[in-house]
């Protein structure tokens, strides 16, 4: 659990973090001597029954905002501190905006230095923030007037705190792991430390985690979680990672740690995106903007579906990136801009891994994971989407996504670890007959069309493209011959004409004996269909594949094996000359003679020539030529 202080610059949060929890979480020399926050300070903070809260403490002074977002992102509750004797702020209502804008929807409100106003101006304060929170869609769950000094309220506001947090409901353990770096420093004897709240998941000593975005992994030595040395944290808790092999300079704020599958970084998202209403300027694609996401700030543009975004307004959008930012759906960002810098909106991240520069919002706002499901199949087609990207592009833990994949009226597919839309696959099965189809057309001589050929034609992953087959095969509307495709009962059938050709063909082939033409010489002397029907003699048995260049007939090919079985002995080496000498044949016909030798293994290659293999049965030699 995670309370996040908020508000004003010198309305003393600090003060009442240090009464709550006994901790000073002004650590720097800068800090003491200013008596102003700069950093992010943290301090545990026990609550009874509902346990020990994580404070984080945030600076209030407006140059130190961005500090405030990487503290404000994660916290459950918010402590919001305004004092007494000067009411609501401008970083009061500059705070409040950006919870909002965050999802934190419910505060404590403490009302501090309340010793130095009286009970008429106490109350009036109370009812303008009460009216300010309800302004911004913050619920005051108690305003408690409170003072370090007297001592006043402390109490009650920990008991408020206690109320709101008793009331949350669990997180889950069993997600995938996520903390967001606030703070990275070095520990004699230990070494590299980083310090965040864990946003989702859980965390165990010895474990492997990811370090985004630059995607290396890494082992935990140690684990902390409010000082004592813990084996396992888990979501909603601070905690400090010491990791084993790591440069301080490498986590510093802005990484993030990870563990499980589908996380990575990319530079573009689709979000839906609001403005504030009280904001002075609209935005549009060329508005340079500074996006903060957790620990993590980036300059960033928003291209908004219909145009510039006006104050007040919410669409779907395209965020760009000027670098890769780990997100998961559903997390939300805050934009601010302008000179000076303020806080103009946010957004909701929908998609964080959609792949290209150009890609379109998405034509709803606020998908529910389902629909986000069917829009990424829809846009993904027959490539499908990885499993393991679901639970960072849909914003569900691992069993959630188990349960939208097994929802029979989903409308879906799963393939190995791809799933597509049902609708796409039965599309892709209609592709794939028509190509079948057209190539029969195309190529009547041929046994089939290629699966790899097919596969590349439908334009799907191997497995998406041979399910969508096999499917065919299951109904029975095509066969698989070896690495081809059929329709159902195809058999290659010459016409007239091929028959007469092919009869020429397979005469020549006899009469040539060994001494043959290429098949390129045949195609150019007979026309363009000799190769097919070629192969269709030799897929008959009738002719016989010498190498590349050449095909014979099987009877002459048979009676060459046995005459090189008649006069070759076992086991001895014989040089090309002598085989030719059996075999009655020239040199520049004999390597294709001894290439066909060597791949039916008759023959065997040596330095010296030929060991002849056969026995004295050789009748099967070209049975698989």
């Amino acid at each position: 659990m995670i309370v996040g202080t908020a508000g004003h610059i010198d309305h003393g949060k600090t003060a009442l973090v240090r009464a709550l929890t006994g901790v000073d979480t002004d650590r720097l020399p800068e800090e003491k001597r200013r008596g102003i926050t700069i950093e992010l300070g943290f301090a545990p903070l026990p609550l009874g029954a509902a346990g020990v809260a994580g404070v984080v403490d945030v600076p209030g002074h407006e140059a130190f905002v961005r500090t405030m977002l990487a503290g404000a992102t994660g916290v459950d509750v918010a402590l919001l501190v305004v004092a007494a004797d000067e009411g609501v702020m401008p970083q009061t209502r500059e705070h409040l905006a950006i919870l909002a804008l965050l999802g934190v929807r419910r505060a404590v409100v403490a009302l501090t230095k309340a010793d130095l106003v009286d009970d008429e101006w106490l109350t009036l304060v109370a009812d303008d923030v009460r009216a300010t929170l309800a302004a911004a869609g913050v619920e005051a769950l108690a305003v408690v007037p409170t003072s370090v000094v007297t001592g006043a309220g402390i109490e009650g506001v920990r008991d408020a705190l206690a109320v709101a947090l008793a009331g949350l409901p669990a997180r889950d353990g069993d997600d995938l792991f996520r903390l967001p770096v606030d703070r990275a420093f070095t520990v004699k004897g230990v070494g590299t430390v980083v310090t965040g709240t864990v946003w989702s998941g859980a965390l165990a000593r010895d474990a492997h985690v990811r370090l985004l975005p630059s995607m290396r992994e890494v082992r935990v030595r140690h684990l902390q979680s409010h000082g004592r040395e813990v084996a396992r944290v888990g979501p909603g808790t601070r905690a400090a990672v010491a990791l084993v092999g790591v440069e301080v300079a490498e986590v510093g704020r802005g990484t993030v740690l990870v563990a499980g599958g589908g996380w990575r970084p990319a530079d573009v998202w689709r979000a839906d995106v609001t403005l504030l209403g009280e904001s002075s300027r609209a935005i549009g694609p060329r508005t340079a903007l500074r996006l903060h996401l957790g620990t993590t700030e980036v300059g960033a543009r928003v291209v908004a579906a219909g145009g510039r975004l006006e104050p007040g307004g919410m669409r779907a959008a395209r965020v760009v990136l000027d670098a890769p930012v780990a997100a998961r759906a559903g997390d939300r960002f805050v934009l601010r801009g302008g000179s000076p810098l303020t806080t103009l909106g946010g957004g909701v991240v929908r998609d964080p891994l959609p792949g290209g520069r150009r890609v379109r919002p998405f034509p709803v706002v606020g998908p529910s994971p389902a629909a986000t499901l069917a829009l990424l199949l829809d846009t993904a087609g027959g490539a499908g989407v990885p499993v393991a990207d679901l639970p960072i592009r849909l914003g569900v833990a691992p069993a959630g996504v188990g349960a939208l994949l097994a929802d029979p009226s989903a409308g879906l597919a799963r393939v190995e670890e791809v799933v597509v839309s049902a609708g796409v696959l039965a599309a892709l099965r209609e592709r794939a007959l028509a190509l079948v189809d057209a190539h029969h057309g195309a190529f009547p001589l041929e046994p089939g069309l290629s699966r790899q050929a097919l596969r590349l034609r439908l334009e799907a992953p191997s497995a998406v493209a041979d399910a969508a087959v096999a499917r065919l095969v299951t109904e029975g509307t095509v066969e698989l011959d070896g690495a081809r495709v059929r329709r159902a009962g195809w058999v290659p059938a010459p016409s007239a004409d091929q028959s007469r050709l092919l009869s020429t063909l397979e005469a020549r082939l006899a009469a040539a004996g060994l001494e043959l033409p290429t098949v390129a010489e045949l195609t150019g002397e007979l026309g363009r269909d000799v190769p097919a029907l070629l192969a269709l003699s030799v897929r008959s048995g009738r002719s016989v594949v010498l190498d590349s260049e050449r095909v014979a007939a099987a009877a002459v090919v048979t009676g060459a094996v046995g005459r090189l079985a008649a006069h070759l002995v076992p086991g001895t080496v014989y040089t090309p000359g002598a085989v030719r000498e059996v075999l009655g044949v020239s040199r520049k016909y004999l390597m294709s003679v001894l290439e066909f030798l060597d791949r039916e293994g008759l023959t065997e290659k040596t330095p010296e020539g030929r060991r002849w293999r056969a026995g004295g049965d050789t009748s099967g030699a070209t049975s698989t030529a």
